[in-house]
């Protein structure tokens, strides 16, 4: 069954309790939280304090999404905070084997990130060491952007060589998803789709949700 990640980047800030309890309500899979510094990415959200205050009101799995410089310094903020799995980006890591290593001896589950233009051929020798490979299929930064199908070639060539190797890995998809770019991605090889304004804006929530996790890949 495909796993949803609701963003909180498209959610109503001013009752976030209350957003990740309707979420955690209707059976969402885990938490996807977009952390953003203003210097990797154009924009700017929140740090390791908000993770801090969101982790004793929920049980879902917090997915740490890092789109910041320096992730290094913040591996432990963010691991204290209440991380449960840190995804970094290659474009913004000096020796990304050597983050690999740091967020395992926190005890967190890793992940690696891709923009829309950076080659699966990048992170094919860490694979065994991964928890997940998120796929962006936009340019990070902003919610709403529009999906950027020459992603879905990347997902399927992923897939390809995870099931070729026999690695224990999920391919999760971030940016623009939506009804048509979900089953997309699904049909890919995608197992963790990240859904902002789909799921905030929807007329019926549980329906929505129900639909993306029956989706087939």
């Amino acid at each position: 069954m495909v796993k949803i990640a609701p963003s909180i980047l498209t959610c109503d800030f001013s009752d976030l309790t209350g957003e990740v309890k309707k979420m955690e309500k209707e059976k969402v899979d885990m938490l996807h939280l977009d952390i953003m510094d203003g210097h990797f990415v154009p924009n700017l959200s929140f740090g390791p304090m908000v993770v801090k205050s969101l982790r004793p009101k929920t049980n879902l799995f917090f997915d740490v999404h890092l789109m910041i410089e320096n992730a290094d310094e913040f591996l432990l903020p963010f691991s204290q905070a209440g991380a449960d799995l840190i995804t970094v980006h290659i474009e913004s890591c000096k020796d990304l084997g050597n983050t690999i290593n740091k967020i395992k001896s926190l005890g967190k589950g890793v992940g690696v990130c891709l923009n829309p233009d950076t080659p699966i051929e990048k992170i094919i020798k860490f694979l065994p060491e991964l928890d997940l490979v998120m796929l962006m299929s936009v340019f990070p930064g902003f919610g709403g952007q529009k999906f950027i199908c020459s992603v879905l070639k990347k997902i399927e060539k992923l897939k390809a060589i995870i099931e070729k190797e026999k690695l224990n890995l999920d391919i999760e998809v971030d940016g623009g998803i939506n009804i048509k770019t979900a089953a997309q991605a699904v049909s890919s090889g995608a197992s963790i789709l990240v859904v902002g304004s789909a799921l905030y804006q929807a007329e019926d929530l549980g329906e929505t949700i129900k639909y993306l996790k029956n989706l087939s890949y």
